[in-house]
């Protein structure tokens, strides 16, 4: 036999659990203040000119495969104004990217970047899985 508080929790959960409303997915910005934002097809441009790309994510992604040349500043532990300065000149065209929409760091990068007076950042938002997705080069 259930006693009666276990029973009256059971039920309670029973019939508040369909009631429950899931959280929205996160999406990023379409926009970063004082950064451009691109798509792939801008992107491989960049890339092909020699732009500094950096990959924000985290070392299990950047393991699993990045964009060539890609300087990787994890968002969280590595990336700060002096490990990007160590990358590149603040005039220089930078990329920020990570993991697509659904992934903030690329957003949080590009912002921070602008902050420290980056002056070319490119907010790369579709971010590596797009990049992959279109057949361009992955190391």
């Amino acid at each position: 036999m259930i006693d009666s508080p276990v029973l009256a929790w059971i039920l309670f959960m029973m019939i508040m659990t369909p009631q429950a409303k899931a959280a929205p997915a996160y999406v990023s910005p379409e926009t970063v203040p004082g950064a451009i934002t691109i798509d792939t097809a801008r992107a491989k441009p960049l890339f092909d000119s020699g732009a500094i790309f950096v990959d924000v994510r985290n070392d299990a992604d950047w393991e699993a495969g990045r964009i060539p040349g890609a300087v990787h500043l994890e968002l969280d532990e590595v990336f700060t104004e002096a490990s990007l300065r160590a990358a590149a000149r603040p005039d220089q065209e930078v990329v920020v990217y990570c993991n697509g929409t659904k992934c903030p760091r690329s957003s949080q990068a590009a912002a921070s970047a602008v902050s420290w007076g980056f002056s070319r950042v490119f907010y790369y938002r579709l971010g590596f899985p797009d990049w992959q997705a279109a057949g361009y080069p992955v190391e």
